[in-house]
């Protein structure tokens, strides 16, 4: 019986093709636009996630709290203070230096390019691994020894030399008013795609470069903040709290007088907002469902008009008031649901061929798909419970003599 029905189904909407499209151009648009908003709010949280993995997803700064009045000289940080620390949490830590950064004019005979140097430790590579292409990485040597290399990214070498491969290159530079002479000691490749690129701000005309922190961190060894990586995921929440406690200690202050910044809670709070914008966003263009639902309806009751006379010859053939009414339910969710599945292919479509453009992968997810050919379906019967129970209602007699 059910069989019978869908082929009678597609039977009267193969009648009517214009008309059956039209109904379910509303079905498909909202389907489309939903299944699209949802893609692209996963694929935003999946990139950010990305990112910040990429960046360090157990990285944190801890410094003074910039709502504290009463600041003192001591809550600036020092290398032996650094040391401490190292030496206390040792084994919690993979990864930890001074956060020094700094600007400057890099120099190299007639070209000036604007330079944004990082101060690393020589395992910062250990954190933040990079494709060394040319020469070496910063060793301890480099750090103790506060010597004047840098590593720079091929970008910035060929900004600043014209040539990838710059290694014994040198240049001249000011940091914190004092002039000397840089060496590149290696080069390294950025493997970005164009989102990663944008949200890390990759620098296409200027150029950027470690140094050893040791150098920007001298004359006075004084520095605002510390960077830190933790080294298990798991158990890096109790980790920052307990070196916030004992740098508060230390320095005499409350911990609520220190910000602990953390990568994790960072990428919480991107992907809190991303969800919840995907959902309001995804919730107004539902709105368009309601919409395609009514036409649905319209149609059903125009389809009942012009098939009274049919309704009346099944009646007279013994045809029952519920399988009249579950011909007309079946017609109006299958057309709901083949609107579904083309704003599936729709909405997939767009995300797809975005993400391609992008050059990142996108994320559809199957029970995004099924929920939304189910709920299109749902659509259907529920805007065609009226048409049906008119149809099923008719008067056999009444419909034969319709004209």
């Amino acid at each position: 019986m059910l069989i019978e029905n869908m082929l009678m189904a597609f039977s009267a909407i193969r009648a009517n093709k214009m008309r059956s499209f039209l109904t379910m151009l509303g079905i498909i648009i909202g389907i489309g636009s939903v299944i699209s908003i949802v893609s692209i709010g996963d694929t935003m949280r999946g990139l950010f996630e990305e990112l910040y993995r990429k960046i360090g997803i157990t990285q944190a700064y801890i410094a003074i709290g910039y709502w504290v009045d009463d600041w003192r000289q001591s809550d600036y940080f020092t290398l032996d203070e650094m040391e401490r620390i190292k030496e206390i949490f040792g084994d919690e830590i993979a990864y930890i230096d001074s956060d020094a950064y700094t600007t400057g004019d890099a120099v190299c005979a007639r070209t000036t390019v604007k330079f944004s140097y990082q101060g690393i430790d020589y395992n910062y590579q250990e954190v933040q691994p990079v494709n060394m292409v040319y020469g070496r990485y910063l060793n301890e040597g480099d750090i103790l020894g506060r010597r004047k290399n840098v590593v720079m990214d091929t970008t910035s070498a060929m900004n600043l030399f014209g040539v990838e491969n710059a290694v014994g290159k040198t240049f001249r530079t000011t940091i914190y008013g004092s002039v000397d002479d840089y060496t590149v000691v290696g080069i390294y490749r950025k493997d970005l795609n164009p989102f990663q690129a944008m949200m890390m701000g990759a620098n296409t005309e200027g150029g950027e470069a470690f140094v050893p922190y040791t150098i920007l961190t001298w004359p006075n060894d004084y520095f605002y903040d510390i960077r830190i990586f933790a080294r298990d995921e798991d158990t890096m929440e109790v980790f920052f709290d307990n070196l916030k406690t004992y740098v508060a200690k230390s320095k005499g202050r409350n911990p609520e007088d220190f910000r602990m910044e953390t990568a994790k809670a960072q990428m919480g709070q991107w992907d809190s907002m991303m969800g919840g914008l995907a959902t309001a966003v995804g919730g107004i263009a539902a709105i368009s469902l309601l919409v395609g639902g009514i036409g649905i309806m319209n149609i059903m009751l125009v389809s009942v008009t012009e098939r009274t006379r049919e309704i009346g010859i099944r009646k007279s053939l013994g045809a029952r008031t519920r399988d009249i009414m579950v011909q007309f339910l079946t017609e109006s969710a299958i057309l709901s649901a083949c609107g579904g599945i083309l704003g599936i292919l729709m909405g997939g479509g767009i995300v797809t061929i975005g993400g391609s453009l992008l050059g990142v992968q996108t994320v559809v997810k199957p029970g995004v798909v099924v929920l939304a050919v189910g709920f299109s379906a749902m659509v259907g019967i529920f805007f065609g419970i009226y048409p049906a129970s008119k149809a099923a209602k008719k008067d056999p007699i009444e419909a034969l003599r319709y004209e």
